[in-house]
């Protein structure tokens, strides 16, 4: 697990612009240093040492140094990998996974990234070929960008180390924006900053003679659903598969441990590995002071049932000392208030542990969000109600919304609206077209132009030719929501903690064998991740099995009205930094005197515009790292 940076110039590369781009990744490895240098490339990197902590360091190159190679994250078959080459005749310096890297690509070429299991951004240099290749694992556990300006290319895990070319231009995309205000990240490809890009998951990307081509290398197949009718096949292969993808992350010469929030997707996960280990897992979970949010009578169920070392704590956290710390590692304007308590059980297991296995991806993979049953609702409506109709009804609950002010009229207008779009305009969960109209300044709004947000959305609704809606859907949520959002949250939060999070339930063949289960297995007769249920009810406690599910929650909403009211009022109301431009004062007020007042709960569209003013007085386009 490390950050990893790397320059491409036609001239000479600095040495000194390359060292600040990698102390920008310490908190990424703070473990050791290491720098390649020629005529043409540099590359660094950071390192939280994990496996073979004596010989593992970075940069690494093939036995005439004429391949080198940088990696951030870990390969799980390595080992099988390592043994397939020794009989090839390469010769190994080190017990590293990041050696395996240079051999496979003699092999390979740019296939070696679909013989890869783990999680992965790598870097590596051909010499003889003149060539950079870059490469991210299949889901986007571990981040890439990059900056190409014709001539230069820069990469590196985050943009603050890219932040620190002197040459690198930070103008702000207005479509990013856009998208921000829309769904509160900004998905791959798009970055925040109009000429840097994100590496999409399952991609490489190569230079070459001055010519850079991106390509994909792997995709999710939801098209060829399995036709076993059998249950108890599925149920068998599933938990041989899970149990696989934990032995797997097991692999670590330095401690490790697993989150536990109290639902079903982490008590698999350290069910699993209470099976595979000898002695009793480390378990960390927390809760808030706010019995609404606690899910700490859960994880305690869990953690007794299978005997862990559990670790806990009851958080009252100073909220506004909290949210400058999310600020400081969010490079972008990141929305999702789930990073809170991240980053809050990341700093606590890293007291005790390097590694954590935690529970991500089960929703995705097995339709798992309350989100996927209003989706399936919502396409009833639009399929069967005549699109006039549809827009008569959108219209006249938003007149009677506006005119009454009533709680129960602004929801069934909010539902009826989004179920009026189709698919891809249903995945505004900020501010909806209208709201994003009146929240942006009219200099942003002309910036912007088309409030068509949606083309990344509908790019991968249209990418397969999906069997059901449920697969059509699960396929957006992986390819958008999991590496923009989720993945997002764990990777910076951890890091900034310099702790390594694991997701066996996105391991390659759990999530490829998920995608061909059909869909009447994963929602069946109401019921959501139904056969990833069944097989969790062999060791799960039933309670834990089939509780309502609970996202990981903080209390926005009083926290609003109390704890961050000043903070909300100073950032949003009465400062004077440059952010204030781009929206309208007026609508902004508007939102923050309504939530105070009682009459509606907008915490998440001001924990996006907070979360956004902060980020763009600290790291902003009028700012420099």
């Amino acid at each position: 697990m490390c950050g990893i940076c790397g320059i491409h110039a036609p001239g000479r590369v600095d040495p000194e612009v390359l060292r600040r781009m990698n102390r920008a990744l310490v908190h990424r490895g703070p473990d050791d240093e290491g720098y390649y240098t020629d005529e043409r490339v540099g590359l660094a990197s950071r390192r939280l040492s994990i496996i073979d902590l004596q010989s593992g360091h970075m940069p690494i190159a093939n036995e005439d140094d004429s391949v080198w190679v940088v990696q951030n994250g870990e390969i799980y078959n390595f080992r099988e990998l390592r043994a397939d080459l020794e009989t090839r005749g390469h010769r190994f310096t080190t017990r590293s996974d990041t050696e395996v890297l240079v051999h496979l690509y003699e092999e390979h070429g740019s296939d070696l990234f679909s013989r890869l299991r783990g999680m992965f951004a790598i870097a590596l240099w051909d010499r003889r070929r003149d060539l950079l290749l870059l490469g991210r694992d299949r889901v986007g556990k571990k981040p890439l960008y990059y900056s190409f300006d014709g001539r230069t290319l820069l990469f590196a895990s985050e943009i603050k180390a890219l932040r620190q070319h002197p040459d690198l231009d930070v103008s702000l995309d207005w479509q990013a924006l856009n998208h921000y205000f829309s769904h509160h990240y900004v998905p791959e490809p798009l970055s925040i900053f109009r000429e840097v890009r994100k590496l999409p998951p399952g991609h490489w990307l190569t230079l070459r003679g001055g010519a850079l081509e991106v390509r994909p290398y792997w995709q999710l197949d939801f098209e060829h659903p399995r036709s076993e009718t059998d249950e108890g096949w599925y149920m068998e292969q599933l938990r041989e598969k899970l149990r696989d993808a934990v032995r797997a992350r097991l692999v670590s010469d330095v401690p490790l441990g697993a989150f536990l929030s109290g639902g079903v997707d982490s008590a698999t996960v350290v069910g699993l590995m209470q099976q595979l280990l000898d002695a009793p897992v480390k378990t960390f979970s927390i809760g808030f002071d706010a019995e609404s949010f606690d899910e700490l009578r859960y994880a305690r169920v869990v953690a007794q049932a299978f005997g862990t070392e559990h670790h806990e704590e009851i958080l009252q956290p100073d909220a506004t000392d909290l949210v400058a710390k999310l600020v400081q590692q969010f490079d972008e304007p990141f929305g999702d208030p789930s990073a809170l308590p991240t980053y809050l059980v990341s700093q606590m297991a890293r007291r005790h542990v390097t590694v954590v296995l935690s529970g991500d991806g089960g929703d995705e993979a097995f339709a798992g969000y309350d989100s996927h049953r209003v989706q399936e609702r919502d396409e009833r409506f639009h399929r069967r109600v005549p699109a006039p109709l549809r827009a008569l009804a959108s219209g006249g609950l938003g007149l009677g919304a506006r005119l009454s002010g009533q709680a129960r009229w602004r929801r069934m207008a909010r539902a009826v609206g989004r179920a009026h779009q189709p698919l891809p305009g249903r995945y505004s969960n900020v501010f909806d077209p209208g709201g994003r109209r009146r929240l942006f300044a009219a200099a942003t709004l002309e910036q912007i132009g088309s409030m068509q947000e949606h083309e990344v959305f509908a790019a991968h609704a249209a990418a397969q030719r999906y069997p059901d809606f449920l697969s059509r859907v699960l396929a957006v949520d992986t390819a958008t929501y999991l590496p923009g959002d989720i993945l997002v949250k764990v990777d910076r939060m951890s890091m900034a903690n310099s702790l390594e999070v694991r997701c066996p339930l996105l391991d390659q063949e759990v999530l490829e064998f998920a995608a061909s289960i059909p869909s009447n297995l994963k929602r069946r007769h109401g019921v959501s991740k139904y056969i990833f249920k069944r097989v969790a009810e062999g060791f799960v406690p039933r309670e834990i099995v089939h509780r309502q599910k609970h996202g990981f929650g903080v209390p926005l909403g009083q926290w609003f009205r109390a704890e961050l009211r000043d903070l909300v009022r100073e950032h949003l109301l009465h400062s004077s930094n440059g952010a204030h431009v781009l929206f309208n004062r007026r609508f902004v007020t508007h939102l923050v005197e309504e939530h105070e007042a009682g009459r509606w709960d907008w915490s998440v569209q001001l924990w996006a515009l907070l979360m956004f003013h902060l980020w763009y007085e600290r790291h902003g386009p009028q700012t420099r790292s």
